[in-house]
């Protein structure tokens, strides 16, 4: 029996209030000619193993999102849903309108960020085989910094942990489409919609043991005004494909 498809939801609910120099959304702000959740569209449109790409996008750009798509040949986007207040509401939302496509409960769901640009086929891949092996996938490289915990606002140090031990956990985050639907509906149930920061944190807390993939260093959100500089100095430079890599 041959595996299962793979799709990815890739979420874009939020305006990008941390930046300061775009006057849009973040996900449109053009990079070398291209928006830059065009970027990241790209390599799962490209993957033969990804089937299907569902977005969740802010509601006020559907349309825009629809003319990315159509500008740039996604064909592979089935529908673009509204966003929710919380990232994890729009991943939910993406969720819902896969299953509303009737794909069977162990379709591998890949979990991206719609400005997150820089990853590559192999991470791709990987994901995918460790949700078929283990259930889930979580993109994830080792800590480089030391980090410490603090329970008073930031005043003093509570404690400081092993770095060897910690991990960054990245995107995609890959799981199979009934898991991701029950999970997240549970939530709802409970009350706490929104109040988990990544699909890896809602499943722990569900009681599954998850899966690290190896990402890297370079596979960063675009979240601040430095990140997006970073980004378009990157991809302007030449040396993209030194980052992102194929390893």
């Amino acid at each position: 029996m041959s595996p299962p498809d793979a799709i990815a939801i890739v979420f874009a609910g939020g305006i990008g209030s941390r930046m300061k120099k775009v006057q849009q959304p973040k996900q449109f702000q053009a990079v070398e000619g291209k928006p830059i959740m065009a970027h990241t569209l790209e390599h799962f449109q490209q993957h033969a193993e990804v089937s299907a790409i569902y977005i969740s996008c802010v509601a006020s750009h559907i349309e825009q999102a629809w003319a990315l798509v159509r500008s740039y040949g996604f064909d592979k986007v089935r529908d673009i849903v509204p966003g929710g207040t919380s990232a994890q509401e729009s991943i939910y939302n993406g969720l819902r309108r896969a299953a509303d496509d009737d794909l069977a409960e162990d379709t591998i769901t890949l979990v991206h960020d719609g400005v997150r640009p820089l990853i590559n086929h192999q991470l791709i891949t990987r994901n995918i085989e460790s949700a078929l092996r283990f259930g889930n996938g979580v993109t994830a490289i080792p800590c480089f910094e030391t980090v410490a915990r603090s329970i008073d606002d930031a005043a003093t140090v509570e404690a400081v942990t092993k770095r060897d031990e910690m991990y960054i956990l990245q995107a995609p985050q890959t799981f199979p489409l009934g898991l991701g639907l029950r999970a997240n509906a549970r939530s709802v149930e409970e009350g706490l919609l929104g109040t988990f920061v990544d699909q890896a944190q809602l499943l722990k807390h569900y009681g599954e043991t998850l899966h690290l993939v190896a990402g890297f260093r370079g596979n960063v959100k675009l979240t601040t005004d430095l990140d997006l500089l970073q980004f378009e100095l990157l991809a302007g430079s030449g040396h993209l494909a030194a980052v992102i890599g194929e390893g």
